[in-house]
């Protein structure tokens, strides 16, 4: 395989950075992320409006598309990641959009392959991959930004650092959720929750006694590895998580269908196209 930046700059000419560029946002630190978080909602960050506004989209598109074509051609997807944050003068914010919208032409395929749809729940169990479609549900709540990424799955830009903090969106997120699987006559779901997460415990009380509350039949685990156990099993699983929906055997596109349904204001940042 050639080198990466030799094949990169050798496709195009690279434009200049200060035609349209953002200026660097001083949220990009390393430190950033380690102060504490007092949220009450799970919104959007203070740079979101720029980093993602109208103008930027061209942008964002053309990146995602490039790396996702380098993705298909097997180049390591960090040094992919910056060869086209780079030549589009991306903000860090922004190419962690860009990443988690990419994906090779091989993953659209088969994550393609192995989805179902509303009508395929019907009296079925199924395994909520519990954080992942619970943060972009609060998220799209929030008004925070929900990325439209290439495999048509939506995901959010939350970011818990081990630490999972109930926002004023959890639970109407939950009842959304709950009434949807009620509709879907889904016979019964298991939300895993991550042990390493710091108030996952704090989270399955508060599920539980909704789910009781409604009467809806749940139950929620706290697992040292919802992912392994996504993976391995025969069960539908609700997930946007790209490891896990490369390996399950049927995967349904909750997040998505959730805020398309219940969400019809979510600030939705298209970088599929």
């Amino acid at each position: 395989m050639p080198a990466l930046s030799w094949v990169w700059y050798s496709i195009r000419p690279l434009p200049l950075c200060n035609q349209g560029s953002l200026t660097k946002s001083p949220h990009n630190g390393p430190g950033d992320n380690d102060l504490p978080d007092h949220r009450k909602h799970r919104g959007p960050h203070p740079e979101d409006q720029k980093l993602f506004a109208t103008e930027q989209l061209p942008s964002l598109r053309g990146a995602t598309n490039d790396l996702s074509w380098l993705l298909t051609r097997d180049y390591p997807s960090t040094s992919a990641l910056k060869i086209v944050g780079d030549r589009y003068c991306l903000d860090a914010r922004q190419r962690m959009a860009v990443a988690r919208c990419s994906c090779g032409d091989a993953d659209v395929n088969r994550r393609k392959q192995h989805e179902v749809q509303i009508p395929d729940l019907s009296d079925q169990e199924v395994w909520i991959d519990g954080y992942n479609v619970l943060t972009s549900i609060e998220a799209a709540l929030s008004g925070g930004v929900i990325l439209h990424a290439r495999d048509n799955c939506y995901r959010d830009m939350a970011s818990m650092h081990g630490s999972y903090r109930k926002v004023e969106e959890t639970i109407p997120a939950l009842q959304i959720v709950g009434g949807l699987l009620v509709e879907w006559k889904v016979a019964e779901s298991c939300w895993l929750l991550d042990q390493p997460v710091s108030n996952s415990g704090r989270l399955k009380i508060m599920v539980q006694e909704l789910a009781s509350e409604h009467g809806w039949n749940w139950r929620t685990e706290v697992v040292p590895d919802p992912d392994d156990m996504l993976i391995a099993t025969d069960r539908i699983v609700a997930s946007a998580d790209s490891q896990i929906l490369n390996q399950a055997t049927r995967w349904f596109n909750m997040a998505r269908v959730t805020i398309d349904s219940r969400v019809s204001d979510a600030w939705v940042v298209d970088l599929s196209k």
